[in-house]
C-alpha cells in the first residue's frame, strides 16, 4: 500500500507527448529561406502588439498547413497548444496560443493580401532564396490556373463564374503565377476575379519578375495566352526572351495552314529537324520533327516604334499527332452514327422527319458539333407511303367513299466518307508553330520543342497549392482573406518546391540514391524523392516532456532513423533541430 507521500509525490509528476513529426524540418526552412525575417521587415505593426511577430506567426502556421494539410485558422490555436516545448525550442520565441488566435490569423491574411506588403515579400524573398540556394533563374515559367468555391457571386467581387479549369458549376478566382524552371519555385503570384481572361495576366507578373531578377535575357515560357504581341513586344523592350505557340485565332489558322504545307514539302524531301531525348531507361526515342523559319515584327508599343526578328518554329509532335488523329476517327464514328440515327425505320417510338428543312438542319448541326462537316456526303430520299381510308364513321360497303392519307417521311439512304480530305487532315494532325525571340545558339529547334514539352514543371506547383495546401475548399469569404489565404498557400508551396530540388540535387551531385521512403518496397532507391515521400518520413517522431519535483525535467525524443537524419544533412539542415528538443535541465526554461 502506498504511503501518503509516495501518492502526493506521483500527482506532482506530469507526463506531456508532443507530436514532432517534421514540424523541426519545416521550420528550419523557412528559417534558412529568411522567411520570418523577411515577413517582419514588411508588415506593419501596433504599440500594443503581442510579443510574437508577424513573422514568426506566420511561420508557424505556415508549419502547420505544410505538416497537416489544414489551412483552416480555427484549428491552429489548438495544434500550438499541443507543441509549446517543441514550437518554443525550434523558433527561441515565447509562444502562447492566443497569438493564434482567429482575429490574430485574420491580420496576418489581411496584410498578405495587401499588393503594399505583398509585392516587396516576394521580392525579397525570391532574390534571397536564389542567392542562398544558387538557383538558375535563366528560364521562368508562366502559367495561370482556377480554384473554385461555394462562394456568392457578386457584382465586382473575386469569385466570379468563367472558363473553369476545376467545376464550372462554381464560382472561381483565378491565379497567375510564375516559376522558376526547372525546380518549379513560384517567384510571383497574383490573384484576379475567376472571369478575368488569361491574356491580360501574363505581362504584369513578367515586369514583376524582371524587377526581381534584376537581371536580362531571362527566357520566359507560357502557353498560347501569353503569345498575344504585345505581351511578346513588352518582353522584347524589357531585354529579355520569350517561348510560347501561337493560338488558333485571328489570322493564325490560315498562317499555320500554310506552313504546315511547306512543312509537309520538306517532310517528303528529308529536311526536317528531328527531336530526339532520352528517357528514363537511356534509349534514344524521337518525339518530334521540324523546322524554322524568320520573319521580321513590328509595331507600336507603349508609343514606341520596335521592330525585332522572330523565330517560328514548325513542329509535329508525334504523341499529339496520334492523340489527334484517334480524336478525328472518334469524331467520324460518333458522326455517322448519329446520322444514321435520325431516320430509323418506321416502328413503335420511332419519331420520323417529314420535312426537309428540318433533317438538312439537323443533318448540319451534327457535322458543325464533332467539327466534320467537309468529310461527308449524305444522302437522303423522300419516301411517300399512301394508304386507302373510308371518310366518314361506320362500316364499308361498295358506296363508301375513300381518300387516299399520303405519309411522308425523309429516308437518309448512304453516307460517304471523303478519304483523300480525312487523309490530308490526319497529315496535318500534331503541327504546331511556336514563336520565339531567343537566338538559334541558345535555343535550338530540338531545345524549344523540348523545353516546352515540360510545362508539366508548373503544373506541379499546381497541383501541390490544390491537393497538398488544399487551396479548396476554402474556408474564408472576405476577398481580402482569399487573397491573402492564397498568397500563404503560395508561400508553402515554395518551401515544399524548395526541399524536393534541394534533396534531388543532393543526390544527383553525389549520384547515389535514397532508399526506404517507399514503405512497401523499402529496398528500392530514388533519386528523385518527392517532398510529400520526404516529410512522411518523419512520421511518428516524438518528444516526451516529464516534469517531475524540484521543478526537473527529463525529455524524451524518439531516435531519428539513418534514412531521416540523411534527409535533415541533404537540405543542408543542422541535425540539432531534432537533437537540441532532447535535453535534460534541473529548472524550467
Amino acid at each position: 500500500m502506498l504511503t501518503r507521500e509516495q501518492v502526493q509525490s506521483r500527482k506532482e509528476i506530469q507526463i506531456q507527448s508532443e507530436r514532432v513529426d517534421d514540424i523541426p524540418l519545416l521550420i528550419g526552412m523557412m528559417i534558412r529561406m529568411g522567411l520570418p525575417q523577411v515577413l517582419d521587415r514588411h508588415t506593419p505593426t501596433h504599440w500594443n502588439q503581442r510579443d510574437l511577430s508577424w513573422g514568426w506567426t506566420t511561420t508557424i502556421w505556415l508549419a502547420y498547413i505544410l505538416s497537416e494539410g489544414d489551412h483552416r485558422k480555427v484549428i491552429v490555436r489548438e495544434y500550438v497548444k499541443s507543441l509549446p516545448v517543441t514550437l518554443g525550442q525550434l523558433t527561441g520565441q515565447q509562444i502562447c496560443e492566443e497569438d493564434f488566435a482567429d482575429e490574430r490569423l485574420s491580420v496576418v491574411l489581411k496584410y498578405l493580401s495587401d499588393a503594399r506588403y505583398w509585392h516587396p515579400i516576394e521580392e525579397e524573398l525570391a532574390r534571397q532564396t536564389i542567392r542562398v540556394y544558387d538557383l538558375n533563374s535563366d528560364v521562368v515559367r508562366c502559367d495561370a490556373t482556377t480554384g473554385s468555391g461555394f462562394h456568392r457571386v457578386k457584382e465586382g467581387g473575386l469569385f466570379q463564374f468563367g472558363h473553369s479549369k476545376d467545376d464550372p458549376k462554381l464560382a472561381q478566382i483565378k491565379l497567375m503565377s510564375g516559376a522558376l524552371d526547372p525546380l518549379g519555385l513560384p517567384l510571383a503570384t497574383d490573384v484576379v476575379s475567376g472571369e478575368r481572361a488569361d491574356d491580360g495576366l501574363s505581362w504584369p507578373i513578367i515586369a514583376r519578375m524582371q524587377r526581381m531578377l534584376r537581371r536580362q535575357g531571362v527566357l520566359y515560357v507560357g502557353d498560347c495566352k501569353m503569345s498575344a504581341w504585345e505581351t511578346r513586344a513588352r518582353i522584347v523592350t524589357a531585354g529579355s526572351q520569350y517561348l510560347c505557340p501561337l493560338p488558333r485565332t485571328g489570322t493564325t489558322p490560315e498562317q499555320l495552314e500554310q506552313w504546315v504545307r511547306d512543312a509537309l514539302v520538306r517532310e517528303e524531301q528529308g529536311l526536317l529537324e528531328t527531336v530526339c531525348v532520352t528517357t528514363v531507361d537511356g534509349d534514344e526515342q524521337d518525339i518530334a520533327r521540324g523546322h524554322e523559319i524568320s520573319c521580321t515584327q513590328t509595331g507600336e508599343c507603349d508609343g514606341q516604334r520596335i521592330e525585332w526578328t522572330e523565330r517560328v518554329i514548325v513542329a509535329k509532335s508525334f504523341a499529339f499527332a496520334d492523340a489527334q488523329q484517334r480524336g478525328l476517327q472518334v469524331r467520324l464514328d460518333k458522326a455517322e452514327a448519329q446520322l444514321f440515327a435520325l431516320t430509323p425505320p418506321r416502328g413503335p417510338g420511332k419519331r420520323q422527319i417529314d420535312d426537309e428543312a428540318t433533317l438538312v438542319a439537323r443533318i448540319d448541326k451534327i457535322l458543325t458539333t464533332h467539327k466534320v462537316k467537309e468529310f461527308f456526303t449524305v444522302r437522303y430520299e423522300r419516301q411517300v407511303e399512301r394508304r386507302v381510308k373510308q371518310v366518314g364513321r361506320g362500316r364499308g360497303g361498295p358506296n363508301r367513299q375513300h381518300t387516299v392519307v399520303e405519309r411522308v417521311r425523309y429516308q437518309i439512304t448512304s453516307i460517304s466518307w471523303d478519304e483523300v480530305a480525312i487523309e490530308a487532315a490526319r497529315a496535318r494532325c500534331g503541327w504546331r508553330a511556336y514563336v520565339t525571340n531567343t537566338p538559334v545558339e541558345r535555343l535550338s529547334v530540338t531545345k524549344a520543342v523540348t523545353l516546352y514539352r515540360q510545362e508539366c514543371r508548373i503544373e506541379r506547383v499546381f497541383d501541390r497549392l490544390k491537393n497538398r495546401v488544399s487551396l479548396a475548399p476554402m474556408f474564408v469569404q472576405e476577398p481580402k482573406q482569399v487573397t491573402g489565404l492564397t498568397h500563404l498557400l503560395m508561400l508553402g508551396v515554395r518551401v515544399l518546391s524548395l526541399i524536393e530540388y534541394v534533396v534531388r540535387r543532393s543526390l544527383a551531385q553525389d549520384q547515389e540514391s535514397m532508399t526506404g521512403l517507399n514503405p512497401d518496397r523499402p529496398r528500392k532507391g530514388t533519386t528523385r524523392p518527392t517532398t510529400e515521400r520526404l516529410l512522411r518520413a518523419f512520421k511518428g517522431v516524438t518528444l516526451t516532456v516529464i516534469q517531475g519535483q524540484k521543478q526537473s525535467e527529463v525529455r524524451h525524443l524518439t531516435p531519428l532513423s539513418t534514412l531521416q537524419e540523411e534527409i535533415v544533412e541533404r537540405l543542408d539542415l543542422n541535425i540539432a533541430l531534432y537533437h537540441d528538443l532532447e535535453i535534460y535541465t534541473t529548472s524550467f526554461r
